[in-house]
């Protein structure tokens, strides 16, 4: 096991989410836990790290609070629910249906699972769910490749409750010294390891080829995390795109209520967007993103990323031509490099490759190995 990630759940036998079995409750119970020491804190370190970088900016992020798996089934009869503890593993108990098959978590009439962002969620949970395919990437010209996905819906339901918080105070806070600090009184004071985080969340893209070729990029030593280490395309949703008009200062939980389906499709296109910056690559040539799980990076105190399936109908070798033509945000890697489904799938700790790999790109494999979504 790698103690820098570990995978808070993922939904193999769906072979991912689309963007309509996803739902948001975005309330500010589901925000940061303000304390006025930690606040002092925060703006120290923004301080701080402005005066040596004036160019930087803060921006609003998404806040990750809980995720909750939920899915009918018309054969179960067992109810089960997990939640966030300080064990490093939990194991979730799974029945046999009529035929025999095995069914995580079945039951009568509802079967969920829920989670808080954080310490503990280091087993990978699983639901079943098939579904119809996502229109996400609509509005983009060409054609979308169709995935080879299973399209019979079943009931199941991802539902994420978000909150809001900020750049400046993921560096105050999971990307502080005072981290595991933080963490630690969160979970005295009240049973959260990550209330007091800022815990902003990240979207991360499996991008293949046409010619079965999965796209990873080398980061430049020029940025703050995982310089010089190889990472798939990602960044971040953006609470300005569903907030349009609003200053950053002035974006709130309150602004959007009313505004979830809006919020699903920011985190759906935003994957297809930080494909679009990095490797440059038009949206057109995009599938819709299927939703493998999330991820937690340990090495920023189990900050959450949502990792997405893509694929693309250019060949390796277009894929490469576009990216060296420079796209918006070609300054933040120096190279791309191609993996076969075979070495992803082998990849693991004691493969020579890892140690070359930032913590997202590993939770990325390692949903990408769970769930295998690119199976018909």
């Amino acid at each position: 096991m790698d103690s820098e990630v570990s995978v808070m759940l993922h939904c193999a036998p769906t072979q991912g989410f689309e963007e309509h079995q996803v739902q948001v409750e975005i309330s500010s119970r589901f925000s940061r836990r303000s304390v006025p020491e930690i606040e002092k804190h925060i703006e120290a370190v923004w301080n701080e790290r402005v005066t040596k970088e004036p160019w930087l900016f803060n921006g609003a992020k998404f806040r990750l609070h809980s995720a909750h798996l939920s899915t009918t089934h018309p054969r179960t009869s067992t109810n089960f629910c997990t939640m966030a503890g300080d064990t490093a593993a939990q194991t979730i108990n799974s029945t046999k249906s009529a035929e025999g098959d095995e069914q995580l978590g079945n039951c009568s009439a509802l079967n969920r699972i829920s989670l808080h962002c954080g310490e503990g969620e280091r087993a990978p949970l699983t639901i079943n769910a098939r579904s119809k395919k996502s229109i996400c990437c609509r509005e983009t010209v060409g054609e979308p490749q169709k995935d080879a996905r299973p399209s019979e819906a079943n009931g199941a339901i991802l539902r994420l409750q978000l909150g809001l918080t900020c750049y400046k105070d993921f560096l105050g806070t999971n990307w502080s010294q005072e981290a595991g600090n933080l963490q630690q009184r969160g979970r005295l004071e009240v049973g959260d390891p990550q209330a007091l985080l800022a815990q902003p969340l990240g979207v991360g893209a499996v991008l293949l080829t046409s010619d079965g070729k999965v796209v990873m990029l080398r980061r430049s030593q020029r940025v703050a995390e995982a310089a010089g280490l190889l990472d798939i395309p990602g960044g971040h949703p953006e609470p300005k795109a569903v907030c349009q008009g609003v200053s950053e200062e002035d974006i709130s939980v309150d602004l959007m209520q009313g505004c979830e389906r809006a919020v699903v499709a920011e985190i759906f296109s935003s994957v297809c967007a930080e494909v679009r910056d990095e490797v440059n690559v038009p949206l057109g040539f995009l599938s819709a993103p299927v939703l493998m799980g999330i991820a937690l990076n340990h090495t920023s105190a189990g900050r959450p990323s949502a990792e997405f399936f893509i694929r693309c109908s250019l060949t390796m070798e277009d894929v490469k031509d576009f990216y060296w033509r420079g796209g918006p945000e070609a300054h933040e890697s120096t190279d791309i490099v191609f993996l076969s489904k075979l070495e992803m799938l082998q990849l693991d700790v004691k493969s020579p490759l890892w140690s070359e790999l930032c913590p997202s790109a590993k939770g990325a494999v390692m949903l990408y190995q769970l769930v295998r979504p690119d199976q018909s």
